[in-house]
């Protein structure tokens, strides 16, 4: 994704405020960088005859410790797994579901246990797949028709895991049988964690961002990554051998982001609204996918046919599939701990 997801890995970006264009002093916007593109909030400019402000943050850890410090924003974009620290930490407030003109179109995968909720913290808006990225020329596609593929010594130090604990462990967890992480026990923790510390010893290193990766994989140094979507069409547009597969035995999983609402906001609460319906708005699907995001309105994705979401890597699938929607402050806490651990060989 030139992705937000590049969110958990990339070099921390100071706080700033966007200037590059007309901003609305009655919105301030959160966000990572790159999301400020006029083309995502056409309606909103359309309604409101400027631009929302921005401010930045390079990853959602250093997003929150301002906010709890006393800086005032009105929404901000944050991935499912921090929400419940989010929410948890009192600086987001429930949206009011009825006033989000798309919320009857959104994607019931992707909204979890919110979905008949009156009001809810976390509203999806973006989304992505993650699964198996695969040199075709030197790996045949029987070899990657499941995720123990990261097990196999013909590949020791050819392969590569985000670093990133939310896709190692959706990769974990489905290839030790579990799809909802949401529920996971204590055993479904142990067993995932167990398999990631096998695997571990096969790893050529943890790529930190898009860029990266496709340097390894362009290089030919890694020839198999769990990997998101939008290194898929970057390399077959380099003329790169890559396949990606999403339909593994144990399946792929997805990635999700959205906004929050924050408590005490500076700006209109009004605008805040036209801002989430703007960007969920399904004209607004197109220039998303060509950024390397789907979009959680469901009719919107549908405008963009079924040749673009195959490109894009977000095509409908068979396979199972497990969506990283926000889980307990303590079970990603855990996985936090150990997904270090393993990082050092522990």
């Amino acid at each position: 994704m030139n992705m937000m997801k590049t969110l958990l890995g990339g070099a921390a970006l100071s706080v700033l405020a966007a200037a590059a264009f007309a901003e609305d002093p009655d919105l301030l916007v959160f966000d990572y960088s790159g999301f400020e593109d006029p083309a995502f909030h056409t309606k909103y400019a359309e309604k409101n005859g400027d631009q929302p402000s921005f401010a930045f943050f390079g990853e959602e850890d250093e997003a929150l410790q301002k906010l709890v410090s006393g800086f005032k924003a009105d929404v901000s974009h944050v991935c499912a797994g921090s929400v419940k620290k989010w929410e948890e930490s009192g600086i987001i407030e429930p949206w009011d579901t009825a006033k989000i003109t798309e919320y009857s179109k959104l994607d019931s995968n992707l909204l979890g246990s919110d979905v008949a909720a009156a009001s809810a913290y976390f509203i999806p808006t973006d989304f992505g797949s993650t699964a198996i990225a695969y040199n075709t020329d030197e790996v045949p596609a029987e070899d990657v028709a499941s995720l123990e593929v990261f097990k196999n010594p013909k590949y020791a130090g050819r392969m590569t895991l985000p670093d990133n604990v939310d896709d190692a462990y959706a990769l974990a967890y489905l290839a030790t049988g579990t799809t909802d992480w949401t529920t996971a026990t204590d055993e479904q923790f142990e067993a995932a964690s167990a398999w990631l510390r096998e695997v571990h010893p096969n790893l050529r290193t943890y790529w930190t961002d898009p860029a990266e990766l496709a340097q390894l994989m362009a290089t030919g140094e890694v020839l198999i990554a769990w990997a998101w979507n939008e290194t898929y069409p970057t390399l077959v547009d380099e003329g790169f051998p890559v396949g990606f597969q999403r339909e593994a035995t144990e399946g792929s999983s997805l990635w999700l982001c959205g906004y929050v609402n924050l408590k005490d906001g500076p700006g209109s609460e009004e605008k805040a609204y036209d801002y989430i319906n703007g960007f969920l708005d399904a004209s607004n699907a197109s220039v998303l996918m060509d950024a390397g995001y789907g979009i959680s309105n469901t009719e919107g994705l549908a405008t963009l046919g079924e040749e673009a979401l195959v490109a894009g890597g977000l095509e409908p699938i068979e396979a199972p599939i497990l969506a990283q929607l926000p889980m307990s402050v303590e079970l990603r806490e855990k996985q936090s701990e150990e997904f270090e651990k393993i990082k050092a060989g522990f």
